[in-house]
């Protein structure tokens, strides 16, 4: 089915209908988009009253995320400031002739070395392409780590842009989906992301046993949502 919308008490809620059985809301940055997802079956009025019930949840969270710092619009010229594992960097850029390239340099600079006249975007695509292969490098042993304490194995994992996750997983395929941007976040954010899929794999709801199992497996894991959660956003993420 389509999606719809409705209004409670001045906020537009986005209502996904789907072959699901619980209801399922959710509060996304960067403004608090509330999006619910529902039973096919079930009626708005019901959506209605859940979503009354959650109110001061809701703005709650929507002041949480307008009270986050944001980073103005990416141009990728010489002394931006970019985010890499939790720090910042300044930014380098270097015309020359020859492959392109993205490398640390200094413990405090991302040296961009481009062709001359490298448009904006392709520069944006070769940071984004720098991003996923850190990702890549790092993840394989955090996965190893993770999946030998929790028990269980994922079969397939990958990096994507997300608009509304920093991860899913596929229950029945057993594979992860890891947010590109997670590449900017502290590596703990990251591990945090790691075992709340892999806890998934044990329980598929985000209900009292899975609440169990991740203060069995990380203790710290609601520090760690915290500082994803107040990081710096991005400003081409999360977009509608």
């Amino acid at each position: 089915m389509a999606d719809s919308e409705i209004m409670v008490s001045g906020i537009r809620i986005q209502i996904v209908r789907k072959a699901i059985k619980h209801l399922h809301l959710g509060v996304y940055p960067p403004e608090g988009h509330v999006r619910v997802a529902v039973p096919e079956h079930v009626t708005d009025e019901r959506i209605r009253l859940a979503v009354i019930d959650k109110l001061a949840w809701i703005k709650k969270q929507q002041a949480e995320f307008m009270a986050q710092p944001r980073q103005t619009a990416r141009e990728m010229v010489a002394g931006e400031s970019h985010y890499f594992f939790g720090k910042s960097y300044r930014l380098e850029v270097i015309e020359q002739v020859g492959k392109h390239k993205v490398e640390l340099v200094g413990g405090n600079k991302i040296r961009l070395s481009v062709t001359a006249n490298t448009s904006t975007e392709n520069r944006l695509k070769l940071m984004s392409e720098w991003y996923r292969e850190q990702l890549k490098q790092i993840t394989p042993k955090l996965l190893a780590k993770w999946q030998a304490k929790i028990g269980v194995v994922a079969d397939d994992w990958g990096v994507k842009k997300m608009k509304t996750k920093w991860g899913s997983c596929n229950i029945e395929a057993k594979r992860i989906w890891l947010n590109l941007d997670l590449a900017k976040k502290p590596p703990e954010c990251l591990e945090y992301i790691l075992v709340h899929e892999l806890v998934h794999l044990l329980e598929r709801h985000h209900n009292d046993r899975f609440i169990g199992y991740m203060d069995e497996f990380m203790p710290k894991w609601r520090l760690h949502r915290e500082t994803l959660n107040r990081s710096p956003l991005s400003h081409e993420e999360w977009e509608y």
